[in-house]
């Protein structure tokens, strides 16, 4: 039996980074925009292929592994992940997919050298896409990689390090905190294409003193290219920035001998996402993991001591879904309709909705912010501009909240359970109800404001109603003609009308100039408490002096 001081062999290893981020607008003045495309038409964009899902291949040779990931979701989770109807149906409206996924197949391996001094790990790379999404600024890049016959302890390792943005300090001049001491990007024939640079400290302290934003490393940079940091100089149209922490959200599937020989400072190390350490000790109080199991374990199917050979564990904290399984069970491990096949397909979805549910709602809360932050109220320009973004926040939520945002995505219990897990470990729903509160506090604030508006145009034209109607009174009640030039010339006429007119329509004009002070002056007038000189006094400081 094996001791617990040795690391497991995990035989099959796959893990899945998935990087949500936050587009910058093409164009501002457009609600919608179309990002992917733009990306073919940019230098380096050759790089990245349209992915063209599985419904677009012949029915004949659609297949189970296609069935049952598309039968797992309910209707309108479909109907955004796949669309519906093909373009020659008959009795249905043909709706395409919501995502548009694009893939580079130029990196074909990740070297990881983990320490300084280790030797490096080698990860074969499964795909590297890019997923834009219609109506909402936000893309996801995902990263999947795998190995097999890897000690735990690396594979903790690998799951602490690989997927770093950027470092959160340095422990030396050379080797940036949490991060792996190099990256190497190799494509087919071996060959570097891209290499970390996490040991460039200065260059990372001068990029945020000078940008306000901090920077994205170097073979990070590559993946995404021609995609752009907003915040750099390099050029280009396709601009992102962060939206969430830079520790990216991952995946991982671990296929071991026997999970039940895993001990609880594995399983938390692997919920957790912590660095390797002794088998038998906690990384954190055992206070602290008091829940640990009811928190963050999944275990409808594990049952240690119960002698069932396909025991099973799905451990989530929201930023991570790991899934631990026996690597004897050919259920676990088949990859067309086992549990692998399920978790880079349902899973990855699933998992994918929950972060994009968090991304586009920090994106539409971040732009309100920015909306208040440029607002200034003595400039006209301003309010205009601030009106204008949050009414089209406001539409671009409500379209967000009817096109992608679910409570549940499938009946399936298990389904449903983890998706449940991983929402609420995020804080979604309640991050739904702040960005739902503050978008429709600023719609609010906008209609009160025009009825504001309205109530003063109705008050200034009761004034100019009330003054007319004292000339339209007076001249009515002659009951006859002042000037009667019926005869007259049209020349004639026109010159009266003109003589008319123009005193007219001037004194409109400054009555509406003083409808402010003369809409003042009749509240007072029909105010009963006031005496007879403080009502003249308001009658003369419409020609004086503005009373506060």
């Amino acid at each position: 039996m094996q001791s617990t001081s040795e690391s497991p062999i995990v035989r099959s290893y796959r893990e899945i980074l998935l990087w949500p981020l936050q587009l910058e607008p093409l164009a501002p003045d457009q609600q919608i925009q179309r990002h992917w495309e733009l990306l073919s038409t940019l230098e380096g964009g050759a790089a990245w292929r349209e992915v063209v899902d599985e419904f677009g291949c012949d029915p004949v040779d659609f297949q189970e592994r296609h069935y049952s990931e598309f039968v797992t979701f309910l209707p309108a989770v479909q109907r955004f992940l796949y669309g519906e109807g093909p373009e020659e149906a008959r009795h249905t409206e043909q709706t395409p997919s919501s995502i548009r996924t694009f893939r580079r197949s130029d990196i074909a391996k990740v070297r990881l050298t983990l320490r300084e001094g280790v030797a490096p790990v080698e990860l074969d790379v499964a795909h590297i896409d890019l997923m834009f999404f219609y109506d909402v600024d936000v893309v996801l890049l995902a990263v999947e990689v795998h190995a097999s016959e890897l000690p735990l302890a690396i594979v903790q390792e690998v799951l602490f390090r690989f997927g770093r943005a950027y470092p959160p300090h340095w422990e030396s001049a050379e080797r940036g905190a949490t991060c792996p001491y190099r990256t190497e990007l190799l494509d087919a024939a071996g060959a570097v294409v891209a290499a970390s640079d996490f040991g460039d400290r200065a260059s990372y302290l001068q990029f945020v003193g000078r940008h306000r934003a901090p920077r994205i490393a170097s073979h990070w940079a590559h993946v995404m290219h021609p995609l752009v940091l907003h915040g750099s100089d390099d050029p280009g149209p396709l601009r992102y920035r962060q939206v969430e922490y830079y520790r990216m959200p991952v995946m991982a599937y671990l296929a071991v001998d026997d999970p039940a020989l895993l001990t609880r400072a594995d399983f938390v190390r692997l919920a957790l996402v912590t660095a390797p350490g002794p088998r038998e000790e906690l990384p954190f109080s055992r206070r602290y993991l008091a829940r640990f199991e009811r928190r963050f374990c999944y275990d409808r199917y594990f049952s240690p001591g119960s002698g069932d050979p396909e025991i099973t564990r799905t451990l989530t904290c929201g930023h991570d879904f790991v899934t631990v399984g026996p690597a004897g069970s050919a259920f676990f491990t088949n990859a067309e309709t086992g549990f692998l096949a399920q978790f880079r397909h349902q899973y990855f979805l699933m998992f994918m909705i929950a972060h994009l549910h968090k991304a586009c709602l920090l994106m539409l809360s971040s732009r309100l912010a920015w909306a208040i932050q440029g607002l200034d109220i003595g400039d006209v320009a301003s309010v205009r501009v601030f009106k204008k973004t949050i009414r089209q926040s406001h539409e671009i939520f409500l379209r967000f909240t009817h096109r992608y945002w679910f409570h549940e995505i499938s009946v399936q219990v298990q389904a449903r359970e983890i998706f449940s897990m991983v929402s609420d470990h995020l804080g979604n729903e309640q991050l739904y109800r702040e960005v739902r509160e503050q978008v429709f506090d600023m719609s609010q604030y906008l209609d009160s404001d025009n009825v504001r508006r309205q109530a003063n145009v109705v008050v200034r034209l009761t004034v100019i109603t009330i003054v007319g109607l004292i000339g339209t009174t007076a001249t009515g009640f002659l009951g006859m003609n002042l000037i009667a030039e019926a005869d007259s010339s049209p020349w004639k006429k026109l010159m009266y009308f003109l003589l008319v007119f123009v005193p007219t329509i001037s004194l409109t004009f400054y009555t509406i100039v003083k409808s402010k002070g003369l809409s003042d002056f009749l509240d007072a007038l029909s105010d009963e408490r006031m005496g007879w000189k403080e009502k003249l006094g308001m009658l003369a400081a419409v020609w004086g002096k503005r009373q506060e």
